[in-house]
């Protein structure tokens, strides 16, 4: 009963997460591309690389491995050439999400913990070139992973669905290559990003707690410097964090299922609560811009204001002629 009702869930959630993280993804790339939300060329590159990875992540993991094949089982994603195709996407896309907020987690601490650098390391110029390196590598990463597929069954002679092959399931040299990819896609990152966050942390207490003394209590004025670090470190930790949260359960999964074979958490409750939440974080990051970016809050109204402006000034022209 309780598989059964997961399953109307899953049904209904996949859907719904394509129809809003689409267009809010697009939106949000639309809004910072502008550079009109007060942040710094490199930080807006990084929020607009991640909202891009994102996007690809729900086009190709949420609508097409999903909701195609669960809705439309005939569509061109059930050819095992495409199905093939799409799991290297699926997994480009993941490694590139990822990786990008690690790059920018890492931008954050070398900006808040070595001013000394901050104005070589923190450009645009920077951003792009670590950008392009995550997204070459990624891409080279993933490319094995369409052998990794035969077909399930073939129809008028054409090969239709994906089904592992033996040897991938078998062989030493594809599991190897497999617990690599899942180490860079969770383990290390979720390493990484515990680290750099602990170590940025730990660096603004004590400098804050350093200017407060060196200030003393006499000055009522507000410090604009710390006001300006405290943003930016909100929002690193909302966006690392975010991200921790919500791939957690998943890489519980992966740790207990594929490298301690426990059976704790064995099941498949627990892997589809598991990859829904995963898949959620491509729709958390708009939701946190929102929340502690009052420009970009800004710029949302005004987006979202603008198609009724577009129907009042096309009723308006109506009744003039």
């Amino acid at each position: 009963m309780g598989s059964w009702i997961l399953d109307q869930i899953v049904a209904i959630y996949y859907p719904v997460l394509a129809a809003i993280g689409i267009p809010v993804n697009l939106l949000t790339i639309l809004i910072l591309s502008r550079g009109e939300c007060g942040l710094s060329k490199c930080i807006t590159r990084y929020l607009v690389g991640m909202s891009m990875a994102d996007l690809l992540v729900i086009i190709t993991d949420v609508l097409l491995r999903t909701v195609f094949v669960m809705y439309f089982p005939r569509s061109f994603i059930n050819f095992t050439h495409a199905c093939s195709a799409n799991i290297v996407l699926v997994v480009a896309a993941t490694l590139i999400s990822v990786w990008f907020t690690v790059v920018f987690t890492l931008d954050r601490f070398v900006a808040i913990c070595y001013q000394n650098v901050k104005a070589k390391y923190g450009t645009g110029r920077t951003a792009t070139v670590i950008m392009g390196i995550v997204s070459v590598c990624s891409c080279l990463i993933s490319v094995p992973w369409y052998f990794t597929m035969d077909p399930a069954y073939n129809m008028d002679n054409i090969p239709r669905g994906c089904v592992w092959k033996q040897t991938f399931l078998n062989l030493t040299s594809w599991a190897s290559f497999e617990l690599l990819t899942m180490s860079l896609m969770m383990f290390v990152p979720f390493f990484l990003l515990l680290l750099l966050n602990s170590l940025t942390a730990r660096h603004v207490l004590m400098s804050g707690r350093v200017r407060r003394g060196l200030r003393g209590r006499n000055t009522g004025d507000n410090d604009s410097e710390m006001e300006k670090r405290r943003k930016s470190v909100v929002l690193l930790f909302c966006i690392s964090g975010s991200f921790l949260l919500l791939w957690s359960t998943e890489v519980i999964y992966i740790l207990s299922e594929r490298v301690f074979r426990t059976p704790y958490v064995k099941g498949s409750e627990f892997e589809s609560v598991a990859l829904m939440l995963q898949a959620l974080s491509t729709c958390t990051n708009t939701a946190i811009y929102v929340l502690t970016q009052n420009k970009f809050r800004e710029q949302m109204k005004s987006a979202a204001r603008y198609p009724i402006y577009l129907i009042i000034k096309l009723v308006k022209n109506r009744n003039a002629c």
